[in-house]
Formats: C-alpha cells, structure tokens, sequence
C-alpha cells in the first residue's frame, strides 16, 4: 500500500511539473510574440515617420510663386523649349512652324531696298555692306539719277561718286566696288546682270550673299540670304550652330523646300529687324515665343516689349522710299529722303 501510494504521489508531481513546463512555455512564447509584436510596431513607426514628418513638403511653398510670376509675363501660349537633344524630325517640323507664322506676321515680307532693274540690285545691295538699307534707299536715287546704266557707271570720276556715295560709310571701297562691277558688267555681260550664281561672284564686291539678294528678288531664283539678322536668329532658334555664313545657309537650306528660301531670309531678316534685336528682343510681344528657345533673354513684359518694337511695327517709317503697294496697303510707312524731316 505504502509503495502504490507513492507511486502516486510521484505520478502527480510528473504531472505537476509538465503542467508547470508547459506553462512556463506558453508564457515565455507569449512574450516573445509580444517582443515581436512590439518590434515589428518600432520598425513600422520608423518606417512610416518620414511620411508624417515629410520636412520636404514645405519647401515647394516658394516654386509656385515663381513660376507664377513668370506665367503672368509670358505671352498667352505656353512657352515649350526644344530639349537639347530634339530629333532631326522635330527641328524640321519647329523649324517650317515657325516660318509659317512668320509668314502671317510679315504677308507683305519683301526686300529692303529701292531698285527698278537688276543693275540697281545689286549696286544697292553692295553699298548696304556698313550701314542700313534706309540709308543706301536715301543716297541711291541721286546716283541712278546721273549714271543709270553700267556703262554710265564704268566711266564716271571716282571723286563724284566717292561725294555721292559719303552718307552710306567706307565710301573709297565703295565706290571702287560699284565702279569696278560696272565696268566688268559692260565688258563681259553686254550690260546686263547676270542670272547665275557662279558669274555674279565673279564680279568686284559681290559675293554669295549679295548674289543670292539679287537671284532671289531680280530674278526669280530661290536662294538663302545669311545677313546679321539671319545668322543671329536661326542660332537663336537653334537651327544650327555654325558661325560661318557659308555653313549657316547649308544647314538651313536643308531644313526647308527650295521654294521657301527667298521669303524664308525676308520673314527671317524682318523678325530680325523689327522684333528679335540683337542686343535686347521684344520676347513679350513676340509671335513665335513658343516655339523659341532663348524666349527670356529680352524683355518678357508685353507693355514694354511693344516700346521696342521698330518700323511699322512700332508705327515708324519703313526702310524704303518707294515700297511695294502690298506694304502701304498693310498701314507700312514709306521712308523719307535724305535730309527730310
């Protein structure tokens, strides 16, 4: 009896310690599932506190300010500039846009100098070499008027013509351009312009700018005119970014139809002339601004962008003394005669 009594008190304490084991485990378990819990809580906080915190979130409060200040002085459409890397595809297409526009701007587009023949062509246009088309148009009436044919001119006294020709600058080199030109034309080509490109540099002061001035406007033959104004806009506009003339009219000449050439360097050299100055564009009253990349470099307030606004764009006279009937008609002013006004 004594032995199976305890036999089962040794049973109960077994049982009594496993009880005790098991215990102990499912509170230790407990407490490392609540260690874990906690843990996963601390790492989700530290996860989760940047986005609470967000120190960041404050900072934009300035850009919109500026960028709405700068939304107010530009022109009603949105100004996009071309990425660095714009596709060929794209500059073509901004390219031709944008001549299109010009276009509408300048209908009336045409060149800056008085001439009723070839032969004052392209005189004029070797004396415009300095100085501005507004001065050669006040001086050439007088010199037409006492040698109107090359002949004429091949055989006048150097000194008058030097006299004539003083208000358009360098007027020695002139005049011995314009004489000597005179000269090769009565020799060589009978008295008559030329019409091709390869005989016209051929003669003394011409080269292929003036050529191509008198190609396009005497004779109907499409060609790019790379003056000042041309070179500094299409760079502008990131046609191109070649500095010499000759590369300047291969690189745009091929962003265009043949065709265009001719009213292209007009609409180019008018833009040029009345609005995109080289020292301080009227950007506010601009037409293409959205299509320009340098839109910013001048003024961007439209009230004072159409203060510098020159020619009949700024209600002034024109260039020309006597300009084509499509510019009058546009409300174009003509200009006055030397020592008017």
């Amino acid at each position: 009896m004594k032995r199976t009594t305890a036999a089962k008190a040794a049973a109960v304490k077994k049982t009594a310690a496993k009880k005790a084991t098991g215990a102990e485990k499912a509170v230790g378990a407990k407490k490392a599932t609540a260690a874990q819990t906690t843990a996963a809580e601390k790492t989700t906080a530290k996860k989760a506190a940047p986005v609470k915190k967000a120190p960041a979130a404050e900072k934009p409060s300035v850009a919109p300010r500026k960028a709405a200040a700068s939304v107010k002085a530009a022109p009603a459409k949105t100004v996009v500039k071309p990425a660095g890397d714009e596709s060929r595809t794209a500059l073509v297409r901004r390219a031709r846009r944008i001549n299109r526009e010009l276009a509408e701007v300048f209908p009336y587009a045409h060149p800056e100098l008085d001439f009723e023949n070839p032969f004052q062509l392209v005189v004029a246009t070797v004396l415009s070499a300095q100085t501005t088309d507004l001065r050669v148009n006040q001086t050439t009436p007088a010199l037409f008027a006492k040698y109107p044919t090359p002949e004429d001119l091949a055989a006048a006294n150097p000194e008058e013509v030097e006299e004539i020709l003083r208000p358009t600058g360098f007027f020695r080199a002139k005049t011995k351009s314009v004489i000597g030109l005179s000269k090769v034309l009565a020799e060589d080509f009978g008295g008559e312009v030329p019409g091709r490109l390869e005989d016209l540099v051929k003669l003394p002061g011409v080269g292929r700018k003036t050529a191509f001035v008198v190609l396009g406007n005497a004779f109907g033959r499409p060609g790019i005119t790379v003056d000042t104004h041309f070179q500094r806009l299409v760079r502008r506009w990131r046609w191109t970014g070649e500095t010499d003339p000759d590369k300047i009219e291969a690189a745009v000449g091929a962003l265009f139809p043949k065709s265009d050439w001719t009213d292209l360097s007009h609409h180019v050299i008018w833009h040029g002339r009345r609005i995109c100055h080289a020292r301080k564009p009227a950007c506010g009253a601009c037409p293409i601004a959205p299509l320009c990349p340098a839109y910013g470099e001048g003024e961007t307030d439209p009230e004072k962008a159409k203060k510098l606004l020159k020619y009949e764009k700024g209600g002034l006279p024109g260039q020309r003394l006597k300009p084509p009937q499509a510019y009058l008609d546009a409300g174009g002013k003509p200009a006055p005669p030397l020592g008017a006004g």
